[in-house]
């Protein structure tokens, strides 16, 4: 049996600052959409806490938003909703 890093990952110690990995279709309003998500669970969300790029051909975008974490919940609420968002192809 292997080991990996992602089996057992290191306990986080609360607060944090911690990065969403977010990749979904491109269009005008997604980087918007998921700003206004994460603000739903982060309100102190910071304007320069977004960074975004789109793919080579343009047809996604990837984008990071770092936040202070304040519990586990939280960032499960979080990690939740953006898989229940029908625009996110993938989160991390």
């Amino acid at each position: 049996m292997s080991f990996c890093a992602f089996d057992n990952p290191p306990p986080l110690e609360f607060p944090c600052d911690y990065p969403i990995k977010i990749m979904g279709e491109a269009c005008e309003t997604f980087e918007a959409e998921m700003v206004a998500l994460i603000r739903e669970h982060a309100p102190n969300l910071g304007e320069g806490a977004v960074s975004s790029r789109p793919s080579k051909g343009g047809k996604y975008v990837a984008m990071t938003i770092r936040l202070r974490a304040e519990s586990r919940e939280q960032v499960d609420a979080i990690t939740l909703a953006l898989r229940a968002h029908p625009k996110v192809l993938m989160s991390i």
